[in-house]
């Protein structure tokens, strides 16, 4: 919730940094968009905004360094405590004699060796013992003052107060520099305070990530490459997108022209539609296995549903003025197809293989979770087995990167292939 409202004000004040800033510019015609005077409504006129770009992608880096202690970052959030402290306890014993110790902790870094604290000579000598301990940083320890007190195996011996504070079986107690609870025996249980910054073991920092990378681009993970993991994803997205596009594009141009196709496979089509291919694991794998073909044929499953609604929608959308006004002209059914029919849905097929491509690209990772040799999500989950969570990380990234850079690639194809979208 904190980082939530933290990146939701960082939103709101580069919006109104920016808009005072553009405001305040001279403002220079480039372009016919900049010259409208009716922009709301106009999807033509809306077009990233590259500084808002910038502000996002580096307030989430700062975000994500601020919370792990990031070296990169110069801002952070309150660590955990690391360093010595102590605590008092007062003990009861079986004649109802109180006395008081204290218990020094040594509190150090996670992966760190480090020794517990030396106790100070005790002048006041009385049933209760000074004791010591060490945790690590996000840890706790358990502590048994009755170990090394006089009388503290007797039943009726007790913890009553830590640091003045009354305590009992199951409650806690702010201290210093962390909370003490009891346990239902009568122990005591210090963690130390935790700051607001994420344990590496949840969230390492972005240092830590990029050292793994490199890591693994040059050695490989698992005697595979970091190449062979993501070259293999990338090969089941592009054969199990192009059958389904193969199929699901004929398909849906049939629905979309033909009464008789349109009643046999829309029950089909809208039936598998809603269910998400991951669903579909279990069956794949009983069907054909859990190699290549098994894979392969539940990302043709992931794209061949959308590729058909898409090209179904684009048949459907086409300007019924220009059937008439190609038909006038004496055109063919197969004149009609090829010069109006094909070219004004092409936009809605091309929006759908974006789509697609992102649906199987998030599919194949999880097929590769199941089982598999080589890929981006099997390298992601042996990582997972042993905690290594810079190396999920890592995998998450790159398939973000990934999947984006795939989508730009589509916008590109779209615009170089169909100029002619948004107009009529």
């Amino acid at each position: 919730m904190l980082i939530l409202t933290i990146y939701i004000v960082i939103f709101i004040s580069a919006y109104v940094l920016v808009t005072m800033i553009g405001k305040h510019r001279h403002h220079q015609i480039h372009g016919f968009t900049e010259r409208k005077t009716v922009t709301f409504g106009d999807e033509s006129t809306v077009t990233p905004n590259r500084s808002a770009s910038v502000i996002s992608v580096v307030s989430l880096f700062l975000i994500w360094g601020a919370f792990t202690g990031s070296k990169l970052t110069p801002i952070h959030m309150p660590g955990p405590f690391i360093g010595d402290t102590s605590f008092t306890y007062t003990a009861e014993n079986a004649q109802k004699q109180t006395d008081e110790g204290r218990v020094y902790v040594r509190v150090f870094k996670v992966g760190t060796e480090a020794d517990k604290p030396e106790l100070p000579e005790q002048t006041d000598v009385g049933f209760v013992r000074d004791d010591s301990a060490k945790v690590g940083a996000w840890r706790s320890v358990l502590i048994k003052p009755q170990r090394n007190d006089e009388g503290g195996k007797d039943k009726s011996y007790r913890v009553i107060m830590v640091d003045g504070q009354v305590i009992s079986p199951k409650k806690k107690v702010e201290v210093a520099d962390g909370v003490v609870s009891m346990t239902p025996k009568g122990s005591l249980s210090f963690t130390p305070s935790k700051g607001l910054q994420m344990e590496p073991i949840w969230l390492p920092a972005p240092e830590a990530v990029m050292e793994r990378l490199i890591e693994i681009a040059s050695q490989g993970y698992q005697n595979v490459t970091l190449a062979d993991n993501i070259g293999w994803s990338l090969y089941r997205v592009l054969i199990g997108f192009l059958l389904g596009s193969l199929v699901g594009i004929p398909l849906g141009y049939a629905m979309g022209l033909n009464n008789w196709f349109r009643g046999w496979f829309d029950p089909i089509v809208e039936f598998m539609r809603p269910i998400p291919p991951l669903a579909l694991i279990p069956l794949v794998i009983i069907w054909f296995g859990i190699w290549e073909t098994g894979k392969i044929s539940l990302l043709f499953l992931a794209a061949l549903w959308i590729m058909t609604i898409a090209a179904r929608a684009g048949v459907s959308g086409v300007n019924i003025t220009k059937v008439h006004a190609a038909y006038s002209l004496g055109a063919s059914k197969l004149q009609l197809m090829i010069h109006v029919i094909i070219p004004n849905s092409l936009p809605e097929i091309f929006t759908g293989a974006r789509v697609a491509m992102g649906v199987c690209w998030g599919t194949v990772v999880a097929a590769e979770l199941v089982a598999a040799e080589k890929g981006a999500g099997k390298m992601i989950i042996a990582a997972s087995k042993f905690q290594q969570t810079d190396i999920v990380i890592m995998g998450i990234i790159l398939i973000g990167i990934i999947g984006y850079g795939i989508d730009i690639l589509m916008r590109l194809a779209e615009k170089y292939l169909v100029p002619w979208k948004g107009k009529s």
